[in-house]
């Protein structure tokens, strides 16, 4: 498909013919144009971008809302999740469009594919918005607009050319709803007619001969089927086409293309999801800070609520209230800002607005000229509206305040009679009936009681949709956790509603919605162990019932290919501690979780076996190996490998040069813990005279597994360990010992400071020494400082010694 076209626009009043007018998405110049080209034309017809699936709920769409809102549609089958949104404010050219039709007596129609349509399925993002500005993606014919008009952004470039012109000062809307009207009640035909020049020219140049991808070929291609059928049935009046200005050149020539049929052309045929799938579209509240793209939002113009004064009073109210805002904003935070900075920001606008040749200051001239007399200070960022995209960590505080007063604070509402998801009415319901609905303070649950128990779940089911409304402060933190209780905090509510709409996406009660949240977490997870460790008690305290059975089988199936023994030693451990000493949630010695805790304990042996290394103590494996033993011990028939198995298994990795010294060390305390010990006095002794840097990895790992076989008296038929460890260290050298002390250090601080205790009297009395034995472990400076102090004395004397000044000793 060719990227231009040298079709031409048909004359404004023509008949049964074609107008197409290329818009920004939430510009307010669109907006008027749009305004005042349905008022001129009357069109038969009014076709715009958006989800075609919509066009039966259009009175539904222009209720009495408080915008902005937005079309949320969402989508979801076996191999795809996608969610969209299609935002509208006052001052949308799309919001504008359907008004304003419905107003002048022509048939308003959504011409796009659905947002859940395969066309929309290549954008990175799978949350994403509709509307995100197609020009982005083809941003070279932008890059040189920008260089050539010495501008920094694609949002400054168009201010200057579109927004703030000559012609247009005082209010932009605000002599009728649909913004037909000029500021002084007299249409500017000239000054129209140039804007639609500039517009299609700007789009050609966009758009150039770049290639479409295939998403919005597609897209193209289906729009430009409804511009025929409508044409086909206007009779004398003319079709208005509005849609994002990058098709705008594609769909004049693929409208004006016959399609070789015979007669009317059919409307084109709403496409519906495959058989299997869930999708749909509701709508919901949105907000400026949504709409901001210093916030992340994907098209048309940033700073919604400057863009918002721009529309209803002017460039030159736009710019005051601008500045007052900020002002407000600084003095309300203790941020200084004098009335002579003030002046000077203002002088410094207007001051740029000249020099650049607007006939207003712009907001890019309002931000330069504060940033300018405010800070002072280097900043360690570019000013965030020299390019777009969320603000950076560390932003200046004065920065951070002007885009928030750009961006505004206005929330939109839906209309009472708006149709809402089932889901919003099961959890008012529910939120009513257990008392939650209008709590004022803090809520404190009592899990041992049925009602208590009942209340954290439906808590714990909004926590995880992330709807608003509670933040938990306290509670259990594991299935081994002895807490029974939990405390709530009641928070803003703001955003609730629209949170709840598109969590209506997962189903139509609480419960079976948020098991599909946690399902498709699970999916998202995959073999990463990291989140299935969180997903699995986050699904207990859920309480989901039979849908929480289903994710239990998903994630003991999983378990089985994580790659990595640290992660999956998290996730054994949640799983054990719930199957072991739940006395709460319900799920303790449950067969799922069995099949969990038992998946994952042969997936430790299978993975530890294999496993090679250098030096150094990996905690997360050594907590891995623990959990697994306590599994053998106290769960012995929930894995397939038997306690003999895992001695084997032991016995190989001790054995095994090449697999690091902890988890050998781990391989011997296990063997120990299930009541096979080796020789201590002999695996100690060979492996200190072999390494001494790796002598305290080693015990690391021992101790990980076996600290109360250790401390015993007595180890089999042979010494003490303690006694032949006591004889290792003593015989090593002064450098060895060096070497050795923080591995060993690391390793001891496994034992409690009363088990440390009773190792130091230990050592006293094989010594023939008396005194305290706490003594010996508060020493009055850090043992590794003293360490490297007598190392240094000990080297100086040699090296005074070598020289023969050293003293008489």
């Amino acid at each position: 498909m060719p990227g231009t076209s040298t079709a031409v626009d048909v004359p404004p009043r023509a008949a049964g013919s074609a107008v197409f007018l290329g818009v920004r998405h939430h510009s307010p110049a669109c907006a008027r144009l749009v305004g005042r080209a349905i008022g001129e034309l009357r069109p038969a017809y009014v076709l715009v971008e958006g989800p075609a699936d919509m066009n039966d709920r259009l009175d539904e769409l222009l209720l009495g809302h408080r915008l902005p809102v937005a079309v949320f549609s969402h989508y979801r089958d076996d191999t795809r999740v996608a969610t969209s949104w299609a935002p509208l404010c006052d001052y949308s050219p799309e919001w504008v469009a359907l008004r304003a039709g419905r107003a002048s007596g022509a048939e308003v129609r959504f011409i796009d594919l659905p947002s859940w349509h395969p066309a929309f399925a290549e954008r990175a993002d799978r949350h994403t918005n509709r509307y995100a500005d197609a020009e982005a993606r083809y941003a070279r014919a932008t890059e040189r607009l920008c260089a050539h008009f010495a501008v920094d952004s694609v949002d400054a470039l168009w201010d200057g050319l579109f927004e703030v012109t000559d012609g247009r000062d005082g209010a932009g809307g605000t002599d009728g709803a649909d913004g037909s009207g000029s500021p002084d009640g007299t249409d500017s035909l000239g000054a129209e007619v140039d804007l639609r020049a500039r517009l299609d020219a700007y789009f050609e140049l966009v758009r150039g001969d770049a290639e479409a991808d295939p998403g919005d070929r597609a897209r193209e291609e289906y729009m430009a089927s409804w511009v025929r059928a409508a044409v086909a049935r206007a009779g004398e009046r003319p079709v208005l086409v509005v849609t994002g200005g990058f098709h705008q050149p594609a769909l004049r020539a693929l409208s004006a293309r016959e399609d070789g049929r015979v007669g009317t052309p059919p409307w084109p045929e709403v496409p519906a999801p495959p058989e299997g799938a869930v999708g749909g579209s509701f709508l919901v509240p949105y907000s400026f800070r949504q709409l901001d793209a210093f916030a992340g939002y994907q098209s048309g113009m940033p700073s919604p609520g400057y863009y918002q004064r721009l529309w209803e009073d002017g460039p030159h109210a736009a710019a005051q209230g601008l500045l007052r805002s900020v002002a407000e904003r600084l003095r309300t935070r203790g941020i200084p800002a004098s009335t002579a900075d003030l002046i000077a920001a203002r002088g410094l606008a207007q001051g740029l607005a000249l020099m650049r040749g607007h006939a207003y200051e712009t907001r890019v001239d309002v931000l330069d000229g504060l940033a300018g007399a405010l800070i002072s200070d280097d900043l360690e960022q570019p000013l965030p509206w020299t390019g777009r995209g969320t603000l950076g960590v560390g932003a200046h505080p004065v920065v951070v305040e002007m885009i928030a007063a750009c961006a505004g604070d206005t929330e939109g509402r839906l209309h009472p009679d708006t149709p809402l998801p089932p889901l919003v009415h099961d959890v008012a319901e529910q939120l009513a009936r257990l008392g939650l609905a209008d709590a004022d303070g803090p809520v404190r649950l009592d899990l041992t009681h049925a009602d208590g128990l009942t209340r954290s779940q439906v808590l714990h089911r909004l926590r995880v949709m992330g709807v608003p409304g509670f933040t938990r402060v306290s509670g259990p933190s594991d299935g081994a956790d002895p807490v029974l209780t939990e405390r709530w905090e009641p928070g803003s509510a703001s955003g609730r509603e629209a949170a709840l709409i598109e969590a209506g996406a997962y189903g139509a009660r609480l419960d079976e919605a948020a098991s599909v949240v946690l399902g498709e977490r699970a999916q998202v997870a995959g073999t990463d162990a990291g989140p299935l460790a969180g997903l699995l008690f986050d699904a207990v305290l859920c309480g989901v019932g039979p849908l929480c059975d289903e994710l239990l089988e998903t994630i003991a199936a999983q378990v089985g290919r994580v790659p990595e023994l640290g992660p999956l030693g998290e996730v054994l451990t949640a799983a054990l501690g719930l199957w072991r000493h739940d006395r709460v949630f319900g799920v303790a010695r449950g067969p799922l979780l069995g099949g969990v805790v038992g998946g994952a304990t042969d997936r430790v042996f299978w993975l530890a076996e294999g496993l090679h290394g250098g030096p150094g103590v990996d905690f997360a494996r050594l907590r891995a190996l623990a959990a697994a033993r306590d599994v053998l011990l106290h769960a012995p028939e929930l894995p397939s490998v038997t306690r003999e198995a895992a001695v084997g298994a032991a016995a190989r990795i001790g054995r095994d040069p090449r697999a690091p010294a902890d988890l050998r060390g781990a391989a011997f305390g296990l063997r120990w813990a299930l009541g096979a010990p080796d020789d201590p006095a002999t695996a100690v002794q060979a492996l200190a005279a072999t390494a001494s840097d790796t002598l305290g990895d080693w015990l690391a790992g021992l101790f990980a597994l076996a600290r109360e076989e250790v401390t015993a008296e007595t180890a089999g038929d042979g010494e003490p360990l303690i006694d032949v460890l006591d004889g290792v260290v003593s015989a090593m050298t002064e450098g060895d010992f060096l070497t050795g002390l923080p591995a060993l250090r690391q390793a001891f601080a496994f034992f409690p400071p009363r088990e440390r205790e009773r190792i130091a009297e230990r050592l006293l009395r094989r010594r023939g020494k008396h005194g305290s034995a706490r003594s010996l472990l508060r020493t009055t400076a850090d043992p590794l400082l003293l360490a490297r102090a007598r190392a240094l004395e000990e080297n100086v004397a040699l090296l005074l010694d070598r020289h023969g000044l050293g003293a008489v000793r």
